[in-house]
């Protein structure tokens, strides 16, 4: 089967797609045919060896944590599944032709959108749905989402809204429209405006999804009032009202995602579409600042 692979750190060209033999799967997993991964930015830090403690892989490496497919064969002790049941999950080694799995982090795929859209829901999914937990909104809350254009932004508008919070969302103009579509109540394009002077006043809330230096992260914590909240799913913010999220893989939650999508209260949009030979140059352009939203990769071309 053919699998995008690294075997050092490093850049781009480091990511090789190659041959190598189907995986078997073990007790209490399965062996899934992907229909799609998604690409995540924060897999340009795993290849590059930024995250090398906090994350250790084994070398080589096949890259893709989010899955979207059909169970072609079960291992032994697997009664939550069958063969034929498509699902999605957040796995190691899902940017290939197929994958092996933990039977338990896997949920039903949502039967209201193509499969291989699906693969943009769980990483992206839940890394918002834990942010805008922690941030405990409170209906009628003025919440800024900083980052709102990428592809955590868009889930983290839409639950936002769901949760009552008057939702302020920072993009640039090629994500006005989408970032529009998740139901932001106002959007300011930081590319030509003072977000202090947008804002019209403080804020009770931020959820930021962006990496900032000590500065940019003191004038975002400056525009939170006094008594308000913090959360963040990049760097951490020095503020005393600050907290970070660092996401975890959550079947239930992410059962309730699918529902939510099932139920068209939440809406995936894919950005973009693209072959398993394209990963490096996507690797490239999220490094570039390129990618907007979410973006899926097909291990056929």
């Amino acid at each position: 089967m053919r699998a995008a692979r690294i075997h050092q750190h490093g850049d781009a060209t480091v990511i090789r797609i190659e041959e190598i033999a189907r995986p078997v799967p073990a007790m209490g997993e399965v062996l899934i045919e992907v229909a799609a991964t998604s690409f995540n930015p924060i897999e340009v830090a795993l290849r590059s060896g930024a995250l090398r403690d906090l994350v250790p892989v084994t070398l080589p490496l096949t890259l893709g944590w989010d899955v979207a497919g059909t169970i072609v064969e079960l291992g032994e002790g697997v009664r939550a599944h069958s063969v034929g049941d498509q699902v999605i999950g957040w796995i190691d080694g899902a940017a290939a032709e197929f994958a092996v799995a933990d039977a338990a982090v896997l949920v039903t795929a949502p039967a209201a959108i193509p499969l291989a859209d699906a693969a943009a829901l769980p990483l992206a999914g839940l890394t918002a749905w834990q942010a805008v937990e922690r941030a405990r909104l409170v209906p009628g809350e003025r919440l800024l989402v900083n980052g709102a254009g990428g592809g955590i932004g868009g889930f983290v508008v839409q639950l936002a809204k769901r949760a009552g919070a008057h939702v302020i969302a920072t993009a640039s103009p090629r994500s006005r429209q989408a970032v529009q579509r998740y139901g932001a109540d106002l959007i300011v394009d930081y590319t030509t405006s003072s977000l202090g002077d947008a804002l019209g006043g403080q804020v009770d809330v931020v959820l930021n999804l962006v990496g900032l230096d000590e500065p940019r992260s003191a004038a975002l914590a400056a525009l939170v009032r006094r008594d308000g909240r913090i959360v963040s799913v990049t760097n951490e913010i020095k503020a005393p009202i600050a907290t970070r999220v660092v996401a975890r893989n959550d079947s239930a939650q992410l059962a309730e995602l699918v529902a939510l999508v099932d139920s068209g209260t939440i809406t995936v949009e894919v950005s973009e579409r693209h072959p398993l030979s394209a990963l490096p140059t996507l690797h490239r352009r999220s490094e570039a600042g390129g990618i907007r939203g979410k973006v899926v990769v097909l291990p056929v071309a």
